[in-house]
């Protein structure tokens, strides 16, 4: 078994103190992806560096307190990427990649749109240039990818689907953009291959009660190349404990490294 996790966590210090470095070390993982850590190196603590024999790597944002991802793993990779060569957006702290043999397992944080048209246009941009890169990855490689996409898929993926037509994070040309990948760029939603249940969210707004009433979206992903997608087992998200406002979601592959 090989075992991956992926959890937006809206601030490291902050998950830490709800306990989410607790639950890891219990979950028996062999990577733990993390995006929207929002520190900088000099933040990281032993605790965050390299918890319960494990191993972290991660590209922080230039802006302090911004975007950020990650991903621990126990075992040595042979290779370790920091950003996927974008001028604009290896900045923001968006991209780390562990390589072990020929599987790549990748911590992404796509840019959200929400916050104006500024950023929608960012966030277009960066699916722009990361497609590209994902294509190249597939030919040459196995590839696992991880992260908060901040893009519902389908009508089952969000709980209020015609009311947030046109909002970031379901417009068509986003949801399209996922189609794409799933469809002609040879890369598999895990997830729903093991789930098709509705109501299967990972992200909540924190306006009114949309956690307790289960009002949410699901944008955090583990997207694969066919050779590894085909041997998920065993998916959930993990609810019992609110480390922030999305939900860890946890994959076991039946895969050898």
């Amino acid at each position: 078994m090989f075992r991956v996790i992926t959890a937006n966590l809206n601030g490291i210090r902050s998950a830490a103190k709800k306990g989410f470095f607790d639950w890891f070390g219990e979950q028996d993982a062999d990577v733990v992806c993390v995006q929207e850590i929002k520190c900088s190196q000099d933040d990281l603590t032993p605790e965050f560096l390299a918890p319960y024999g494990f191993q972290g790597y991660f590209q922080h944002a230039v802006k302090k307190g911004y975007s950020g991802a990650g991903l621990y793993t126990k075992h040595e990779p042979d290779e370790v990427i920091i950003g996927f060569g974008s001028e604009e957006f290896d900045p923001e702290g968006r991209y780390v990649e562990a390589r072990f043999g020929d599987l790549s397992v990748i911590s992404v944080y796509v840019p959200s749109g929400s916050s104006g048209e500024e950023r929608q246009q960012a966030k277009y941009r960066f699916m722009g240039e990361f497609m590209p890169h994902l294509e190249k990855l597939a030919k040459k490689r196995e590839v696992i990818l991880c992260g908060d996409v901040n893009i519902v898929h389908k009508e089952i993926d969000i709980k209020n689907w015609k009311s947030n037509q046109k909002n970031s994070g379901c417009l068509l040309e986003e949801r399209t953009w996922l189609t794409q990948l799933f469809d002609e760029k040879a890369y598999v939603d895990v997830f729903r291959t093991l789930d098709q249940r509705p109501e299967q969210y990972t992200w909540w707004s924190n306006r009114g009660q949309a956690y307790a009433k289960n009002v949410g979206w699901r944008i955090d992903y583990q997207i694969a190349t066919k050779g590894v997608a085909d041997t998920a087992a065993v998916t959930s998200v993990f609810r019992d404990i609110k480390f922030s406002d999305h939900a860890p979601l946890i994959i076991d592959y039946d895969w050898k490294i």
